[in-house]
């Protein structure tokens, strides 16, 4: 059974950090794009970050750049969202996404390219 797990949401004041961690188990994800998504109240889901299986490409919703940093280990079968300078507009649930499918810039961003979905684990941004 193919699992996505997130971990190290939690609460954070406006300008703090946080690292996200998205354990993956089931299956090899080496060879997928990993990606993260966000969801806050009311809102529809957007893309926040996105790497390549080789982490020679990384993407980045205009919202987060020089903010959030996202990486991974493909031995340890996961990847990671650094998240610094946290503002309250940040605050929301936070999904791990995989894709087997080649991605590009314009494919990214599309949540449907992505075959398998976390539960999400939440980030609150206080001011």
């Amino acid at each position: 059974q193919v699992q996505l797990v997130e971990s190290g949401g939690g609460l954070v004041q406006a300008g703090g950090s946080l690292r996200l961690s998205c354990a993956a188990s089931g299956r090899t994800f080496n060879r997928y794009v990993m990606g993260w998504f966000r969801q806050a109240p009311g809102k529809e889901r957007e893309f926040v970050a996105a790497i390549s299986w080789s982490s020679s490409k990384t993407y980045y919703a205009d919202s987060v750049k020089g903010r959030f940093t996202i990486s991974r280990d493909n031995a340890e079968n996961t990847p990671y969202l650094q998240m610094n300078n946290l503002k309250p507009e940040d605050t929301a649930v936070y999904y791990c996404a995989a894709s087997s499918a080649p991605i590009t810039i314009a494919t990214v961003q599309t949540d449907g390219v992505y075959d398998y979905w976390g539960q999400g684990t939440q980030v609150t941004v206080s001011s």
